[in-house]
């Protein structure tokens, strides 16, 4: 695990060795403070750690105020090219700021951003994209290259360091998986910074999780991220949900219930596709750690999913239910139901 600086967003620390969190963005109009409460509010629900809202005029900025006193986790103010709405909105609450600080101003509106960070205790996110390269540096090298992502953002970051400011944290996002890994991996190398992953402009769902998980997954795998975005197009729901799909698969936070569904065959003696998708809508967004199981045939149920806490496995007689690798009863009617129930139940153990 790379080892790095500690900071807080509100009361949630990042990096320092601290959990991996998972962020996303609202896409409603932050002006429109109730339709954006309701997706934070979703989001929240789904699993994320802290929301980012695009902070794009002083009507947005007065928003903060009140989105920040309502809101079930810490806001983050996403900034570009006037940094007095970065002011604005700290003054009003705004636990984070996502700047780049090659579009806010000369070294006089750092100066003044530095200064209002450090009076509120706020961190800032120095987010270099592969279109957020300085000139100079593109011309140096030639054009996007991981080692101009880093140069640029650690350029960046010397800017506020100079202020005596460093409670910072980097992204080097591309929307080319070996671009951000390489970046990544480079700024890993130079920096102890904390680093918020993410492939920036994923796409649709389908191909945004692939990539995402590509990139995310792999630099984590590697020790590398403190924080994350999955970014993808559409409901920011989906975001959320895919972040913590790739940290449970690696283990590195419990996402609430998983779910174990073999591919099917020949052998398939049950709908496994209708059965898995009804109970994972039933137990969506529940946090409790249980691991279910939905398997064709005997073949592939119990024995190969001995490791769910409970499951259903397909026989030419009808389905089994099974508890950590043994059967308990041959189900009678919907196998849904069945599953759900005895899911129900072993929860309220858990947590009664």
């Amino acid at each position: 695990m790379r080892l790095t600086k500690t900071v807080y967003v509100g009361g949630i620390p990042i990096g320092g060795g601290h959990p991996v969190t998972i962020q996303s963005m609202t896409n409603t109009d932050t002006a429109d403070i109730e339709a954006t409460l309701a997706q934070i509010t979703a989001l929240h629900k789904a699993g994320c750690d802290m929301v980012r809202i695009a902070v794009y005029d002083e009507v947005c900025a007065d928003a903060v105020r009140r989105l920040c006193e309502q809101s079930p986790v810490p806001l983050i103010a996403d900034i570009h090219f006037n940094y007095h709405l970065a002011i604005r909105a700290i003054e009003n609450g705004i636990q984070k700021v996502r700047i780049n600080p090659g579009n806010i101003g000369g070294a006089s509106a750092v100066r003044e951003l530095a200064a209002c960070l450090k009076a509120h205790r706020v961190p800032v996110r120095i987010g270099v994209n592969s279109g957020s390269i300085q000139k100079a540096i593109l011309q140096r090298d030639g054009g996007i290259t991981p080692r101009g992502m880093v140069d640029s953002a650690l350029e960046h970051a010397r800017l506020l360091e100079s202020e005596g400011f460093d409670a910072v944290v980097l992204s080097l996002k591309s929307s080319d998986v070996t671009t951000t890994f390489n970046a990544y991996t480079l700024a890993a190398q130079n920096c102890d910074y904390p680093l918020h992953l993410g492939v920036t402009e994923a796409g649709l769902p389908e191909q945004g999780t692939v990539a995402s998980a590509i990139g995310i997954g792999a630099l984590l795998l590697n020790g590398i991220g403190d924080t994350l975005r999955v970014s993808l197009t559409g409901d920011p729901v989906r975001e959320v949900e895919a972040a913590a799909a790739i940290l449970e698969a690696l283990k590195i936070r419990s996402a609430g219930v998983r779910l174990i569904a073999c591919p099917t065959c020949g052998r398939s003696c049950m709908d496994v596709e209708r059965i898995a998708k009804a109970v994972m809508a039933e137990f969506r967004g529940i946090r409790v750690p249980l691991t279910l199981a939905v398997m064709g045939c005997a073949v592939n149920g119990p024995g190969e999913a001995r490791e769910a806490d409970i499951g259903l496995a397909g026989t030419p007689d009808g389905c089994v239910l099974f508890m950590k690798g043994s059967p308990l009863k041959k189900i009678e009617g919907d196998p849904v139901n069945a599953l759900i129930t005895a899911a129900r139940t072993y929860i309220k153990e858990l947590d009664p």
